[in-house]
């Protein structure tokens, strides 16, 4: 595990990213965590005390990476903007999202789209994990499956997924 200490910062106006509280993590650390990577990949381990997993390093360009605090990380260390945090960190390479055995089924139904849907990057394939599992209702859980067949069949991601159903409303 790396241990380092760092400040937490927010962006101010960066798009999508505006308003998120975030760590910096240098490029010499990024690349004693996974050697070699630029692109985005999964930590575990502490910020101060508050254990973590399975959460998202996203590259922020010249080999330096973020690593963004929600909610529950930022009430879990009792600390904002401008505070030090003391981080060890390791790549968690026991992070798995389990794909929902009736995603699974319905996939089975069609061989070309459960294909389509395992040659997606894993990352890829967790956008649709995530939002059928987050669906409040049997109802609303049985339509995103659909939905999602639908799309692997149409060789679609999940964007132009969400696009096409934004259409139809």
């Amino acid at each position: 595990m790396i241990e380092f200490i760092t400040i937490i910062l927010r962006f101010a106006s960066n798009g999508e990213k505006t308003g998120w509280t975030y760590i910096e993590i240098p490029a010499d650390i990024a690349q004693q965590l996974k050697p070699g990577n630029r692109r985005s990949f999964r930590v575990r381990g502490l910020l101060d005390a508050h254990p973590i997993a399975g959460v998202a390093v996203m590259p922020l360009g010249e080999g330096k990476f973020i690593l963004a605090l929600n909610a529950d990380m930022r009430k879990g260390i009792h600390k904002g903007e401008g505070a030090m945090l003391q981080l060890r960190l390791e790549e968690d390479t026991d992070f798995v999202v389990l794909m929902p055995e009736d995603l699974a089924e319905c996939l089975e139904y069609e061989p070309e789209a459960y294909e389509f849907f395992n040659s997606l990057a894993k990352s890829h394939r967790n956008y649709f994990i995530k939002w059928i599992d987050s669906a409040k209702t049997q109802a609303t859980r049985d339509k995103r499956i659909a939905q999602t067949v639908n799309a692997m069949v149409k060789r679609w991601d999940y964007g132009m997924m969400i696009r096409a159903s934004r259409k139809d409303v």
